[in-house]
């Protein structure tokens, strides 16, 4: 059974893709998707660089969370600064509520899952590091209540990267469906692609270990 938080961004990414995945009956849909798919690359690309960044700084402190101890909180930031250098995940404008809703085929896909993957990693940081304030300092019942939730906070944001981990799979699919390099000539060649699928992928982005915790326990 798939985590709550991982199963909202599934939910969200079918609903995000209802009626832009149909078959492609005519060139010109066909076309269509493939520019669409050029456009969702050239976004993932220009967001690779805040996302490598934003791993490195989970990476850094995640095995102190999967620790599971009050003294592993001693690690995380404080600061309202601090907490937002960590969750920065900007989603592209193209992946974006409004932009999103006329993509079709696979960059549907893609963008379906790229922002709610984005924003359970953002929100999930920044509840987590508010939580370990309030264990640490806040008042008992305040407490309590943060000890009892940080476990979820960990989780959306083990699962706002495994999914983010999974839009390589989804842009080779969707390239290979549409054409590959023949398809899409050098508007979006193989290895641009598979460039991105390797930047986009679980040993890039997915956190080690997957540990079940009761936070500041």
């Amino acid at each position: 059974m798939l985590p709550l938080a991982l199963a909202s961004v599934v939910a969200l990414m079918l609903a995000g893709c209802g009626g832009t995945t149909s078959k492609q009956s005519t060139p010109a849909a066909l076309k269509l998707q493939r520019e669409d798919l050029v456009a969702a690359s050239k976004a993932l690309g220009e967001s690779e660089a805040s996302i490598a960044a934003e791993v490195a700084a989970s990476r850094k402190l995640w095995p102190h969370i999967a620790g599971a101890t009050t003294a592993s909180l001693r690690a995380l930031p404080r600061s309202p600064r601090d907490a937002e250098a960590l969750a920065r995940l900007p989603v592209p404008a193209l992946f974006g509520e409004a932009q999103a809703r006329s993509l079709t085929g696979p960059a549907s896909q893609i963008a379906g899952l790229f922002r709610p993957s984005a924003l359970l990693s953002t929100r999930g940081w920044r509840m987590l590091i508010a939580s370990a304030a309030q264990i640490e300092s806040g008042s008992a019942e305040a407490s309590r209540f943060a000890r009892e939730n940080a476990s979820l906070y960990v989780e959306s944001i083990y699962d706002g990267h495994f999914a983010l981990a999974q839009i390589g799979k989804k842009l080779l699919a969707g390239y290979e469906k549409l054409g590959g390099p023949s398809g899409f000539g050098a508007s979006l060649t193989q290895a641009q692609v598979d460039a991105l699928a390797r930047a986009y992928s679980e040993p890039s982005i997915r956190l080690y270990p997957h540990v079940r915790v009761r936070l500041g326990s």
